[in-house]
């Protein structure tokens, strides 16, 4: 007679696939591994289990995509006296392991939900990821990014000792078990590890066509800039001159931005294999987070300020929070709020099944929408013309139509690739800026495709 013990379950069907993922948790949290079967009832009778062409497929989306950590199981169909039954199975290290927002504990053959004291009492650091011990050596610290580091934690003035040497200084921030590098260490310090930023532009408002496509890796610190970088210089600028010095704005809050790629940075899940994303779309950008917002908890709850801040990566959110690259207690949700509703721009926070995506919505400038009463104009084009329009609205695609220019006032025959090797651009990325140069009559074609040159209008 088959029976339940605290490493493996029996379901009737997989129509309690939802009992059987916070089974899987159960079991994980108390012994490290654990067995569900679907097809066999309570008292150990097997009744077989209907299986389609995507059965197996629904289980094991149904376990990875309502774990936290993400839990991988084997899944697959076994024979039991006769009839086909599927068996998931799963063996992980450390804990606490999360089934649909809530922690559970084996107790016999029941499942039993852990309250945060008990989750405290029960589970300690050394289940962190980011508590691991990492591969990387001291050598592999980039000194300089540390050095940098600790002048900004001193000048905000959340760290009160100087940097000394590497080893010192990791050991004083906790960076460090015994002398090993943490996986903390390694995403904060090393510039080699397996953390990228992937981001793009796309030609519309889906992923068919992009005009450019740009992969970074790197430690936290590093991705954060370059990644902060790529999105001012592909979206709208404007410059307002009023009685004052003149003033550049974006068409997205600048401080928005980095909030949002600073948080979907410090909160991903690093277990999971999928990197962080930033795309720009005609009508929006996306920064995505391979990290799933808590299931029980709302963004708005954290807009209001009614909660703190729940850390997946608590050391790594210390470590910026001192040197002032984030705000650790639950204050980025609100500042991006904040930031976006005095730039009338609007926003949005989605959860998605295998993340959390930050939304800004593009304003439409052409339309006039979106635009101050005041004197625009952008002054990039202006030193390329070598003119002066005073009160006039001019528009480009960000720095990127601008720099294109510059490059062929000064060599009016460069081509198409060795323009691409000037801006960083791809093949696509710099015919598609030409195209809406020369649509807004910024530029033009004298002569023949081959052996012709471009002329800056104006």
């Amino acid at each position: 007679m088959l029976r339940e013990n605290e490493t493996i379950e029996f379901k009737k069907s997989t129509a309690e696939v939802k009992a059987g993922v916070v089974s899987i948790v159960a079991m994980l949290n108390k012994h490290g591994r654990g067995e569900v079967y679907f097809g066999i009832d309570d008292h150990g009778k097997v009744l077989g289990q209907t299986i389609g062409h995507t059965t197996l497929r629904d289980v094991t989306q149904a376990v990875v995509d309502n774990t936290e950590p993400k839990v991988y199981p084997k899944v697959e169909v076994r024979q039991i006296e006769g009839k086909e039954c599927i068996v998931v199975e799963a063996q992980v290290k450390g804990g606490p392991y999360f089934a649909y927002g809530r922690a559970y504990i084996r107790v016999g053959e029941s499942d039993k939900q852990l309250s945060v004291q008990e989750i405290k009492d029960r589970f300690r650091n050394d289940f962190l990821w980011e508590e691991e011990i990492s591969d990387k050596k001291l050598k592999d610290v980039n000194i300089q990014m540390l050095k940098e580091y600790m002048k900004k934690a001193n000048e905000a003035k959340r760290i009160n000792f100087k940097y000394t040497n590497v080893k010192t200084t990791l050991n004083k921030l906790w960076l460090l078990k015994g002398n090993k590098l943490k996986k903390a260490t390694e995403a904060l310090f090393c510039d080699e590890n397996h953390i990228e930023i992937q981001a793009a532009v796309f030609a519309g408002t889906d992923k068919l066509t992009f005009l450019d496509i740009s992969q970074y890796k790197g430690n936290l610190f590093s991705l954060r800039q370059q990644a902060e970088v790529y999105v001012k210089e592909h979206i709208m600028w404007r410059a307002e001159i009023k009685s004052g010095p003149r003033k550049e704005i974006p068409e997205i809050p600048v401080e928005a931005i980095r909030e949002a790629i600073g948080n979907s940075l410090c909160h991903r899940d690093f277990t999971n294999p999928k990197g962080n994303e930033v795309a720009i779309f005609k009508d929006r950008i996306e920064i995505y987070n391979p990290g799933k917002f808590p299931e029980d908890l709302n963004p708005e709850d954290f807009i209001r300020g009614d909660l703190r801040s729940i850390l997946r990566n608590p050391l790594i959110a210390e470590t910026m929070y001192k040197s002032s690259d984030i705000e650790k207690w639950a204050s980025g949700l609100r500042r991006i709020y904040e930031e976006c509703t005095a730039s009338h721009v609007k926003f949005e926070f989605k959860r998605i099944p295998m993340g959390f995506v930050v939304i800004f919505y593009r304003p439409k400038w052409e339309d006039g929408k979106g635009l101050i009463d005041s004197e625009v104009i952008e002054e990039g084009l202006q030193k390329v013309r070598g003119e002066t329009r005073g009160k006039t609205r001019v528009e480009t695609r960000g720095k990127t139509g601008v720099k294109i220019l510059q490059i062929i006032k000064e060599n009016p025959q460069v081509t198409i690739p060795g323009l691409s090797q000037a801006t960083g651009l791809t093949i696509k990325g710099v015919e598609w800026n030409i195209k809406t140069l020369k649509k807004k009559e910024l530029l033009k074609r004298v002569g023949p495709a081959k052996g012709g040159h471009w002329e800056v209008v104006g």
